[in-house]
């Protein structure tokens, strides 16, 4: 049996070094015609989410939508599943990248790449938030997910609301990390007064300025990304924003174009809401707002000196506040 384990542990680090480097070849080849140093960059990302633990999976729904997912390969049964939902900025690989080895280690993970990022791709007309939870919650359940806790970030955690709104009987917890769900017509007016563009200008950069508003307007402290010569910037924008780029600004459209629902479903999931102090893009007072709305079942915590982006700026705390709220550790 221990040599069974042994040569299985063997033959996986030859696999993904061997992946690695025919990669690499293939990405040399063609230095002059890609985004050569961040898809060396993603690559990296993915081999990192693989000693965590973790593979890619495909699932296609219909003949129009495929869902990807990074799931568990071993689920432990002892342990808690989370869903991770990214927001815009990236696919998952960048935007948890500081939190995935430590939440492997406590939970069976499964990271979806929203629909036109990363890999999920669709040929529906439809943009909604509910569209997107529809499609994640079935690509779940296809994979034998029946159970989980879902942390969402940003855009992402519209979607986790509303998975946990038409699946109930799947979504255990929710946790909401900087997500304006509950807000006034006014309030979302103001704050497009504040930003001074329209938001997908913002969330689906072209050039290399608007990515470091986007991350300026995502963080607190300085960011060195302003320091980050252009033609790395615009490797980034290429392969994050260019493909898709007409469906990822039709969902940017579709949500800011929606009137304030005051009718907003409220959880019967315990719900865990989390904002940085400093936040830019959403308000504090929309945490303020999302809390009162959801009433008992909510709770508020506040990440001091932090921006919109607390899964980058503080990440150690948002995984202790994840880690408490689901399973009741530190």
């Amino acid at each position: 049996m221990e040599s069974k384990n042994l040569w299985q542990l063997i033959s996986f680090y030859l696999s993904t070094t061997l992946a690695l480097l025919r990669h690499l070849v293939l990405h040399i080849l063609t230095l002059n015609q890609s985004p050569f140093i961040i898809k060396f960059m993603d690559l990296i990302l993915s081999v990192y989410f693989r000693l965590c633990n973790l593979s890619p999976c495909a699932v296609d729904l219909d003949d129009q939508t495929t869902i990807h997912v990074w799931v568990t390969n071993h689920r432990r049964f002892d342990r808690p599943s989370l869903v991770m939902i990214h927001g815009y900025g990236g696919n998952p690989l960048w935007q948890f990248v500081y939190q995935v080895g430590p939440l492997s280690r406590r939970f069976n993970l499964y990271i979806p790449d929203l629909l036109f990022f990363g890999k999920s791709h669709s040929k529906s007309p439809f943009r909604s938030e509910f569209f997107q939870a529809k499609c994640l919650s079935d690509g779940l359940k296809r994979i034998g997910v029946d159970r989980y806790s879902v942390y969402a970030i940003s855009y992402g955690g519209f979607v986790a609301y509303r998975m946990a709104e038409i699946r109930p009987d799947a979504v255990e917890k929710v946790a909401i990390v900087s997500s304006g769900l509950s807000y006034t017509d006014e309030q979302r007016d103001q704050q497009l007064r504040t930003i001074g563009r329209h938001p997908s200008e913002i969330l689906v950069p072209k050039k290399p300025d608007d990515l470091r508003l986007l991350v300026n307007l995502s963080t607190f402290k300085e960011s060195t990304l302003n320091w980050v010569p252009d033609f790395l910037l615009r490797q980034f924008i290429t392969l994050m924003y260019d493909h898709c780029r007409k469906e990822k600004i039709e969902l940017a459209d579709y949500l800011v174009q929606k009137k304030a629902d005051p009718n907003l479903h409220v959880l019967t999931q315990e719900t865990l809401i989390i904002w940085g102090d400093q936040d830019k893009v959403f308000p504090l007072e929309l945490a303020y707002n999302l809390q009162r709305h959801l009433g008992k079942n909510s709770r508020l915590e506040i990440i001091k000196n932090v921006g919109h982006a607390a899964n980058l700026e503080s990440p150690d705390e948002l995984n202790k506040l994840i880690f408490s709220f689901v399973i009741g550790c530190s």
